[in-house]
Parts: structure tokens; sequence; C-alpha cells
């Protein structure tokens, strides 16, 4: 099915079939080009590609047709016209900001974002010119208060990691439209099988496609969507010149994940909130972070805004950092690591893992404490996740 034939097939269709253009051999499944270059049929075809008057391909670190294939099925699913993958999900944050800001810009950020990401802002970007101003991320006030003539670019995750607190897209699409910014969200907890900003209003979509989009923890990569002027010219620009590119085989395995999507997301929502509800009403859990619940400040919006909570529970527990490692350290399923999205859940102290090199203060302005925890659940038997939490919180008695 190619790009555009897409149009029309539901969501479940295109994340198994946008994007593949057979070749010759008819093959099935999607081919891998593990290739650095390609051969022209001449010296005009070969000047016409390299000016950008004839399509095709020229150099995998900026035209490979596997990745062309996972951009397109990607942009298929977020309902955006370009997509650019790149090697990491920092490096598609990278690659927006460069393509699309100047020295003398001001971007407005959510506080509430990953912690990789804040160093990137604090400690690059505004040696380049670039002014960043943090607010509250479900603070439109203070989003509003914010902005200035230079702004360019409102960012921000939603949910955010790893409170899980949910921005309204539109209303915030709504106030950078009319101060001439634009709207990037961060879309990897949820994934567009679960919320399309797009289609609320944003103009770019963002994603670690390490994450939800492989689902089983195999590869490193990134992309950028929205528009073809932004993404497929600027944000392209950017990554032909410096190169941050995806790898053929990380695309492949991306494009296998794609295929899954709809169900594992489901999946990991059905188990999170089970997990959730649990986890609330246990006596040593001092409180819990998850959309799904009634008691999330912003589960009304999330159920509106998403088709499901997703598969990141938060929670706290009375003790600081020695009573979060000792859950951690007493888990003997769940695997301690900082990555998320896999199959296997997953957990992590974020105050010294994910947001150690965030300064102390900004941690405690994040709501960060040292006894919040962070589940990425994945899709075990919820009453094994529960044992297997239940020796590290019956401890701390």
């Amino acid at each position: 099915m190619d790009a555009d034939t897409s149009e029309g097939y539901r969501f479940e269709t295109l994340a198994v079939r946008a994007g593949q253009r057979r070749t010759g051999e008819g093959e099935h499944s999607e081919p891998i080009f593990p290739t650095s270059s390609f051969v022209f049929a001449d010296a005009a075809e070969a000047a016409a590609r390299f000016a950008g008057e004839s399509p095709g391909n020229i150099y995998s670190r900026f035209t490979n047709p596997t990745v062309r294939t996972f951009q397109d099925r990607l942009a298929a699913l977020e309902g955006g016209a370009a997509c650019v993958a790149t090697a990491s999900g920092m490096a598609a944050i990278l690659s927006t900001c460069m393509g699309l800001l100047k020295a003398g810009d001001h971007v407005v950020s959510s506080r509430s974002i990953f912690g990789s990401t804040t160093s990137l802002f604090n400690n690059y970007l505004q040696r380049f010119g670039v002014a960043i101003d943090y607010v509250d991320l479900t603070d439109l006030g203070a989003w509003e208060r914010a902005m200035r003539p230079q702004t360019r670019l409102l960012f921000l995750e939603t949910p955010s990691n790893p409170l899980t607190e949910v921005a309204d897209i539109a209303a915030l699409a709504g106030l950078a439209h009319g101060g001439g910014a634009l709207l990037a969200v961060d879309n990897c907890f949820c994934t567009p099988a679960l919320q399309r900003p797009l289609t609320l209003g944003a103009d770019l979509v963002i994603h670690s496609a390490t994450k939800y989009l492989d689902g089983q923890g195999r590869c490193v990569g990134g992309a950028v969507v929205g528009p073809a002027d932004l993404v497929g010219k600027e944000v392209f620009g950017f990554l032909r010149t410096a190169g941050p590119s995806m790898s053929p085989f990380n695309a492949w395995v991306f494009l296998k994940g794609l295929e899954t999507l709809a169900l594992r997301m489901r999946a990991h929502s059905a188990n999170a909130l089970a997990l959730a509800q649990w986890l609330e009403g246990h006596p040593r859990v001092r409180r819990v972070h998850y959309p799904g619940l009634a008691s999330h400040p912003q589960h009304e919006l999330a159920a509106r805004q998403q088709s499901a909570p997703g598969g990141i529970v938060a929670f706290e527990v009375e003790g600081g950092r020695e009573a979060a490692w000792t859950v951690v350290d007493r888990t003997r399923l769940i695997s301690i690591t900082a990555n998320l999205g896999d199959t296997k859940t997953t957990i992590t102290h974020p105050a010294t893992t994910t947001h150690a090199r965030v300064s102390p203060e900004a941690r405690a302005a994040a709501g960060i404490a040292d006894g919040l925890l962070r589940l990425a659940v994945g899709l075990e038997a919820v009453e094994d996740l529960q044992a297997d939490l239940e020796r590290g919180l019956a401890a701390l008695a």
C-alpha cells in the first residue's frame, strides 16, 4: 500500500500495510536495504536527483527505502504529511530545534519533560542564543504569561514523564497559534494508537521510537511528524546535512513493531490500570499518578483526549530515597532499567536516573520527589507484577 493510497483505511490496517512499495521480487514482508549509496542510470539522472529535480534514492544518510517505508507508515498513523526518522528520540528533538529555530528565538517548555531534553535546552540551545522558559504543564495561564513576541515554539510531553500529567493540546495549540508560534508534542507515552496530537491542533509530533513503537526494547530511534513545509523541508534539511539518521535495520524493526502497536497499547493500558488500582489501595503507597484513575487531576481531560490511559504508572512511598530503593531492590521479576515501552515491565527511580542531571530545585518544581517510582507496565500477568512489588512494599512496614 503506497503512502498516497492509504487514505480511508483504519488505524490497524495502516499499521500493517501503509508505506510499503514492493520490489520486482514480489516480497510480502518489507525488505531491508543495507546499502550506503544508490546507483543512477546515467549522469543526467544523478544530476537531477542531487538538484532535487526528481525524486529517488541518493545516499542512505537521508534517503533509504526501508527508512522511507517507516516514515510513510508513521506519518499515516499520526495523520501528518511528512515524517523524518532519526537515530534516537533525542536526535528527533535536536533536529526539530535546529531545523526550526535560530538565535534570538524563544521557546516555552513544560518543566515536566524528560531530563535529557531539559539538558539539551539548557546546556546547548541557550548556548546558541535560543531563550528557554519553563512552565507548569497544566497551567494555561502560565503558558500565556511566558510567551513573548519572539516565541517560536511551545514544547511539551503529554502525558508527562514521570508524573503522567495531561496537557490540553487543543487549548495550547490555540495559544501557540495566536502568538505566531508552533506547538510540538512528544507523543512517546501514548503513540498514535491512543492519541493523535495533530488532529487536536498540534503542529509537530515527536517520538522516541525506542519505546512503544518498537515495543520490545530492541533498537534506538526517533521521528518527527508534521506538515511538509516544516518537517519535509526544514527538519529534513538539518538531517540531510548533519546526519542523525536512522539505520535501515532499525527502521525495519520499528516497522514490525508498528504492526502490533494498537494491540499492545490496549494491553499495556489494561494492565497499567489494574496495577494502578491495586497500588492506590495499598497501605504503603502514599499516592498514585495514573490518568486512568478518577483521582488523577486530569482524568476527564485524558478520557476525552486519549482512547486509553497508557502504560505508565508512577507512585510515591513514604521514606524518601531509601524506601524507594528498597522497593526496587526487592523485585525479582520486574526489570530495573530506565527504558520503557517494553513488553517487560520496568521500574526506575527518576530522581537518581532519568532526572539525575536536573537540579534538585528543578526536580522539586516538577514534583519529582525522592520517594517517587515509575513503572512502565508490560504484558506480564498483573498478579505476578503485584506479587513482585509486594515484596518491597511489605518491607517498608
